[in-house]
């Protein structure tokens, strides 16, 4: 939410976390956490001083969903089993009689968040909640 809220707002101006804080209602000690990692990561950049803020490193056809959700380490993995591993999540290392499937799905999420990308969000935005976002002067 708050990629999509530096996506529509960033035109005139860095996007503070305050601005982003109070319109998407996302706690502001959080927000600070994670574009730590989003800058980390190298998708966003900080403006520092008066009318400073965040803006987005690339273009918005540039970040997947993926990069997003990667880069706040977000996991998306569907099972109990450790990435990499043969072994199963029940005792005796053996797999649960469900773990394809579940790992299945975890794959299939992961496919689409890489083929998303910012715009295609902004694209499907309504015109109504892509005016309460923006910032009105």
């Amino acid at each position: 939410m708050a990629m999509v809220d530096i996506a529509i707002n960033q035109a005139s101006k860095p996007v503070s976390l305050s601005d982003i804080s109070m319109r998407q209602e996302i706690d502001l000690g959080y927000l600070e956490q994670i574009f730590a990692k989003l800058k980390k990561y190298g998708l966003v950049d900080s403006v520092r001083g008066p009318g400073g803020g965040y803006k987005l490193s690339r273009q918005k056809h540039e970040i997947t969903i993926s990069d997003i959700m990667l880069a706040v380490d977000e996991n998306m993995k569907m099972t109990r089993c450790e990435n990499g591993s043969s072994a199963g999540c029940l005792n005796g290392k053996a797999r649960c009689a469900t773990h394809h499937l579940w790992d299945e799905l975890g794959s299939r999420i992961g496919n689409y968040l890489e083929s998303v990308n910012l715009d295609d969000v902004l694209s499907k935005c309504v015109g109504k909640v892509f005016t309460q976002m923006r910032v009105i002067s």
